[in-house]
């Protein structure tokens, strides 16, 4: 056992030094033995012909096909399976260096009797890695059972969560977060209070791109991750109930229910939610101002902030597809959540001297009323036009974002010895704001000789965003309107796109390339009050994107990738808008209405040595970066953050990745990433010019028992590192947790431990030119969670088809 442990430790270290080799590849369909139509989602396993022993598995995709890449040498079978039919072998196969061998068209029989009840499915992999993605499977992890989408990402290979919730891939931030193949449209504290309320019961997969094809938007300069929901994929009536309890210095539950009928021509399918939590955030700022000249500290503000939020959220979607023949599908999708939540906190504010003697003490109350809801419906439309395989396919999709926030803050100011030493101030706000999206999209996919591909497309969307914030302040009089911090904010927006795609396999060299363009168009109004006049802008704009991926199998044991593409990164709605959002009265929020879209070109190249060893190179430099920036005004000792385009950003990096035994019952999955991010630029009348070189690890063992039992031991490290302005210092966690199938294997009971040293917090600080900050906060993240899975119903012979939409606009609505 030490062996083996010794010998992947080194081959983790060596990788990239590993020699040039192939493997071989066997590809196949399989259809109905009945009315000969294609089955999606059918299980194919690859077996060794010698003894059955399980190599490889893999899924149908819709047009019946499967396929399994990097097939060492030897002699196999292909077995498939799916519920309501006869297993069907194939015929043994010889697999040589670089070969590419197909089995044919495999038959699946129906069963003459139907299975009663759902058996829980056989354990996937955690981590899937495929030629454009990684594919995370949520359930493979015992310690997921119970945590939330945004507990989920923080543990993903590569992926880091700061403070706010922002996410970042490789140490790069601009992440596109898309929901069952759409845009979540949010970004900022919407989206993770989204991520946050969605139980991790209700996600299937995550899926990660770092370099999108020319087929997906343009949008996110460091990636797409794509997370989808649980679709149930059997047919007849059948689906699935799990119910979560977690403890931490709060409570916490979540409850899901996944339902599908499918009969004759029409399937029904869906899905509902519900979480209740509360948690808490605590925050500690401590700010010197100093003098612009001498830069002698002058004054000391010393702030503590205690923070409590509470809030439920319902999460649903159901839909239709109807199979009107056996090469035109019709689809409709209703999806939407409600997600009211309250915040209450308190601030206390010490105002010190140069000395660091107390002159006088701010005590802050502040209250918070939000409540967040969305509507989606999709159609979609897929016709394969003959023998050939040609496809067309429609999405239509409306959706809209409706969020209602009421504040009321309350600043108390005392004296040193918590005396009053003036008349307290009330500020109440209240901060509706409505989105509203529109997208058509057509794919078409036509089939070449020699198993080439081509691809086009196009898709048009329009944007409507209106923001009215009112403020008021509390006066002798009654309450009277602030007219410099009120304002009414309309954003249009319109964005026209067409891509082309083509792909080719020559023997060992796979090639793919694709050209994207998009022309967008984006109008902004600023409405007027009594302090302000009227303000606009309009912006009008072509961009290309072209992307180009290589592939080489030098042999058996080697494979090699090299990917080239350009990328745009647009400003959230609300990032545009020129609002304000308090802590108190010397702490604040602002939008920026100059912010412009940042562009990214990038290049990665990856090594695959047998399979479970990954090593990945990558560079990219992304012009007009925005990000949070820090600033204040000295004379009233303000400070504010803003997105700003801050400068040009040169991101490298090297991460490697293993998947490998150590033992009978123990397999491991290691990621490690070390990338340099290097910040110059314009800022505040200064010059940004800082790099920083950081450390990211993700480890994960799987511990497979007897008896239905299996554990999981897992944790991330993050070294010291730059985000924009802000240094970071080191963060990491342990995470553990057991299992045990119950109920005849209907069933699965997850007992889970989060963050067992209660080492999850951010500390940060920015020193430039005159700002002197230093921030640490922290959450209720040390929890223990017990999940109950069950499954039921009685499946059929078929199989729905997986569909994801075309809407890509959903990650830019913030709150």
């Amino acid at each position: 056992m030490k062996q083996k442990f010794y010998l992947s430790a080194l081959l983790l270290i060596l990788s990239i030094a590993g020699l040039a080799q192939t493997n071989g590849k066997i590809t196949g369909t399989l259809i109905n033995g009945g009315d000969q139509k294609t089955i999606d989602a059918a299980t194919v396993s690859l077996l060794k012909a010698k003894d059955s022993g399980l190599v490889k598995l893999s899924l149908t995709d819709k047009e019946g096909n499967f396929s399994f890449d990097n097939v060492k040498m030897g002699d196999y079978i292909i077995m498939a399976s799916s519920i309501g039919h006869r297993k069907v072998y194939s015929k043994p196969v010889s697999v040589i260096e670089g070969s590419n061998l197909s089995v044919g068209t495999l038959q699946l029989i129906t069963q003459a009797t139907t299975l009663q009840t759902v058996a829980v499915d056989s354990k996937k992999p955690y981590i899937e890695r495929q030629i454009d993605k990684t594919v995370l499977n949520v359930d493979a992890l015992i310690s997921n059972a119970g945590s939330t989408a945004m507990e989920v990402l923080e543990k993903a290979p590569g992926v880091s969560v700061d403070k706010d919730g922002n996410i970042s891939l490789k140490g790069k931030q601009g992440v596109i977060i898309m929901m069952d193949g759409k845009p979540a449209y949010l970004s900022g504290q919407q989206l993770s209070n989204l991520l946050k309320s969605m139980p991790s019961s209700a996600i299937e997969q995550i899926e990660i791109m770092t370099n999108p094809s020319a087929k997906y938007d343009a949008s996110g300069n460091s990636g797409i991750i794509n997370l989808r929901t649980k679709k149930n994929k059997m047919l007849g009536f059948n689906g699935s109930n799990s119910a979560t309890y977690s403890q931490g210095i709060y409570a916490r539950y979540s409850n899901s229910v996944n339902l599908n009928y499918r009969k004759g021509k029409v399937n029904l399918f869906g899905n509902y939610n519900y979480s209740k939590r509360t948690g808490f955030e605590n925050i500690s700022i401590l700010r010197n101002f100093r003098n612009s000249s001498t830069k002698e500290i002058e004054t000391i503000f010393e702030q503590a902030s205690a923070m409590k939020n509470n809030g439920h959220s319902h999460n649903a979607k159901a839909g239709l597809d109807f199979y009107a023949n056996n090469k035109t599908t019709l689809g409709i999708v209703f999806s939407g959540y409600i997600n009211p939540r309250n915040n209450a906190g308190v601030n206390t504010t010490l105002l010190k001297n140069n000395n660091s003697e107390v002159d006088s003490i701010l005590y802050a109350t502040n209250a918070e009323k939000n409540n967040y809801t969305n509507f989606g419906t999709n159609f979609n439309f897929r016709h394969v036009f003959d023998s050939t395989k040609k496809e067309i396919t429609v999405d239509l999709d409306y959706r809209s974002y409706n969020q209602s926030a009421n504040q009321f803050f309350t600043n108390n100011y005392l004296n040193a010895d918590m005396s009053k030493k003036r008349g307290s101030s009330e500020l109440r706000g209240h901060l509706p704001s409505d989105i509203k999206i529109y997208s058509a999209k057509v794919d078409y996919t036509m089939p070449l000789k020699k198993g080439a591909k081509f691809e086009a497309g196009a898709k048009t969307s329009y944007v409507t965003t209106d923001n009215n914030a009112r403020y008021d302040n509390n006066t002798s009089s009654g309450w009277e309107t602030d007219f410099g911090k009120t304002n009414h904010f309309i954003y249009k927006e319109n964005i026209n796109a067409a891509y082309l795609n083509f792909n080719k396999q020559f023997k060992k060299l796979g090639i793919q390339t694709g050209l994207r363009v998009e022309n967008t168009i984006a109008n902004g109004d600023q409405l007027g009050n009594a302090l302000r006049r009227d303000s606009s802008f309009t912006r009008n704009y072509t961009d290309l994107f072209p992307t180009v991926y290589l592939s080489y199998q030098a042999n058996k044991n080697n494979n090699y990738n090299l990917n080239f593409g350009r990328r745009i990164d647009r400003p959230s709605y609300q990032d545009l808008n020129p609002f304000y959002y308090f802590l108190d009265e010397y702490t604040y929020r602002v939008g920026n209405t100059l912010l412009k879209p940042q562009f990214t070109n990038s290049v990665e190249f990856s090594h695959s040595y047998k399979g479970f060893l990954t090593t990945t190179l990558n560079y990219s430099k992304t012009t007009d970066v925005f990000a949070d920036a820090l600033d204040q005004i000295n004379s009233e000792r303000k400070t504010f953050i803003s997105k700003k385009n801050i400068a040009t950003r040169e991101n490298v990096g090297l991460a490697v990745s293993a998947n490998f035994p150590i033992g009978k019952i123990w397999s491991a999955n290691i990621y490690a990433n070390v990338f340099n991010n290097k910040y110059k630029g314009a800022l505040n009348t200064g010059i940004l010019d800082v790099n920083a070189t950081m450390f990211m690890s993700n480890i994960n063992n799987q511990f497979k028992l007897k008896n239905g039992w299996s554990a999981e031991l897992s944790g991330f490290y993050r070294s010291k590192g730059i985000e924009g302005q802000i240094i970071t210092d080191p963060m990491w966690q342990v995470t553990s947790g057991i299992q045990k199938v119950v109920l005849k294997s209907k069933g699965t009971l997850k007992l889970s431990v989060s963050d067992i040293f209660n080492t999850q917090s951010f500390t940060g600080w920015v020193r430039y030119q005159d700002i002197d900050v230093k921030i640490k906060e922290t959450g209720d993240r040390r929890r223990a969670s017990l999940t109950f899975t069950y499954r039921f119903g009685k499946p059929i012979q078929n199989q729905p088809r997986k569909k994801s939409n075309g809407l890509d606009e959903e990650n830019r609505v913030k709150s």
